[in-house]
């Protein structure tokens, strides 16, 4: 049975509240029970985080590395454009990753274009809303 790391950074646990028009009106909540029945649903464990604490996020990519995860999802929030440490993280561990932004970044301001995570992600899905989840973790189980 694969084990999946869901990995979400700032705001995400806003889901619902901040800026619908962007990232649609589900609650977090709502997606970690949607996330819950697909693992069920198709046989495999998750293991679902959410940080707004970068330092907290790092202890979750090595937790991965450490408990034998077979792939990560991660939505790193605002932290893509930013954070060194997450793509390091990554790069440690070498787990197959795919990065998840519910908005399609490419399409906004010039700052979000930069993604420090994609360098160490075998795969990028944005502008999905919350399926690009689903859309990862079925690329990274092989469907």
């Amino acid at each position: 049975m694969k084990n999946i790391y869901v990995i979400n950074g700032p705001n995400i646990n806003m889901l619902g509240i901040r800026e619908p028009d962007k990232y649609g009106s589900e609650s977090y909540a709502s997606l970690v029970e949607r996330l819950d029945k697909h693992s069920k649903d198709k046989g495999y464990n998750i293991e679902i985080y959410a940080s707004n604490h970068e330092g907290d996020l790092v202890d979750k990519i090595q937790e991965a590395y450490f408990k034998g995860a077979d792939g990560i999802v991660i939505n790193p929030g605002a932290y893509t454009h930013t954070s060194i440490a997450l793509l390091d993280a990554l790069k440690a561990v070498s787990i197959p990753t795919v990065e998840v932004h519910i908005s399609d970044v490419s399409k906004r301001e010039d700052f979000r274009q930069i993604s420090y995570v994609r360098l160490a992600a075998v795969k990028t899905i944005m502008g999905h809303g919350l399926d690009g989840y689903f859309e990862a973790i079925e690329f990274l189980l092989g469907e």
